[in-house]
């Protein structure tokens, strides 16, 4: 395509990940997965996602939801939901950590107590079976048994069925349940495959290196298969259109062209998650509007420069800013900040305050 630019792919990425919305169940099929973050500013990440691509959506409607939609909580190259067919595809895992015999036994002991159970609160496991505390991965202390509710349900032998105030309540996957392993290369190949078509699919167009990080990333999801990520990353560099923009490699699935004319330019105002798939990746942003977001939630406050939870900005075509949104009282206290300065015109201010109404209908105010 040597008339291809790069205003070109970034309204082809717009127009494919900001589709029209549809209904929950179609929109998660569409992305994929949902990168799932537990702080709410003004509401948790999958929220401020969904709301974009789901007719009516208001917050919590994903957990609310969940138990009905047939989907998974797991790690993929990031915590969040997924359907089962592609959960299916990362499963059995084997996780990169091995069990000491005690810790063996205390997971049959605590798979046991589940199956009686039923479904489980993590507080009712400790209650139960009183493992102690542990360091964790920040180096503060942890319940013992939280820790290895994670380490079973990163193996596969629990679920999260839902959630009570945010906290995953466990229910054991039972043999009926559990996925059968690739039994050939060819197999293996084929899933490893299919999970870097999920994520081409959601974040196209991808530059070269974002999609050999990506497809790293993907160690997290299926470890048993590390050593495969290479050959999955040629594999997929051959399989996909490609073409080469402003000195990138960029990739999309094929079947599409980015200058379709059903990619219309977006329009209005829209603050996106941080997570959101148009500015997950820090380096497409950077290509296609000329700045550098950071997400500052973990950084010390004296060192942020957008703010503890900003959300990135989307006028039409252009991240032109920020906004740092809190619910004070039963009101919305928007913060808002700009790269070049905020649009003069009337039409600005008026898709402003129509994305501030949608907002706050989305937050129940």
């Amino acid at each position: 395509m040597p008339s291809l630019k790069l205003v070109d792919l970034r309204r082809y990425a717009l127009a494919r990940s900001l589709f029209r919305p549809t209904t929950l169940p179609r929109a998660i099929a569409k992305l994929g997965f949902v990168q799932a973050d537990p702080i709410r500013a003004p509401a948790r990440a999958q929220d401020l996602t969904l709301r974009h691509r789901v007719e009516g959506y208001r917050a919590g409607d994903l957990e609310r939801r969940y138990a009905r939609l047939g989907l998974e909580e797991d790690v993929f190259v990031n915590y969040g939901f997924l359907p089962r067919q592609h959960h299916a595809l990362m499963h059995p895992r084997a996780a990169r950590t091995v069990w000491t015999p005690v810790r063996s036994r205390q997971a049959q002991e605590v798979l046991a107590f589940v199956r009686e159970r039923g479904s489980v609160h993590p507080r009712e496991v400790d209650a139960r079976f009183a493992h102690g505390k542990v360091t964790n991965w920040f180096g503060g202390s942890s319940n013992a048994s939280t820790q290895l509710l994670d380490g079973m349900h990163y193996r596969g032998l629990l679920r999260v069925v839902r959630r009570e105030g945010g906290v995953r309540i466990y229910g054991a996957r039972e043999p009926h349940e559990s996925y059968e392993a690739p039994v050939d290369q060819a197999q293996r190949q084929a899933r490893m495959d299919a999970l870097v078509d999920i994520l081409i699919r959601k974040y196209a167009p991808l530059p070269a290196p974002v999609l050999n990080k990506v497809v790293t990333m993907l160690r997290a999801a299926a470890p048993q298969w590390a050593d495969d990520r290479k050959d999955a990353q040629a594999r997929a560099r051959s399989r996909h259109v490609h073409a080469r923009v402003e000195g990138t490699d960029w990739y999309w699935p094929a079947g599409e062209n980015p200058l379709a004319a059903r990619h219309e330019p977006s329009r209005g105002v829209r603050l996106l998650a941080p997570f959101d798939p148009v500015v997950w990746d820090r380096l497409r942003f950077e290509a296609f509007w000329g700045w550098a977001y950071r997400f500052e939630a973990y950084t010390p406050a004296p060192k942020r420069k957008l703010g503890y939870y900003a959300l990135p900005l989307l006028w039409d075509e252009q991240v032109i800013g920020w906004g740092n949104v809190q619910v004070v009282g039963d009101r919305l206290d928007v913060q808002l900040g700009y790269v070049k300065g905020a649009p003069r015109s009337a039409a600005f201010r008026s898709a402003l305050e129509e994305e501030m109404s949608r907002l706050a209908t989305f937050l129940g105010l």
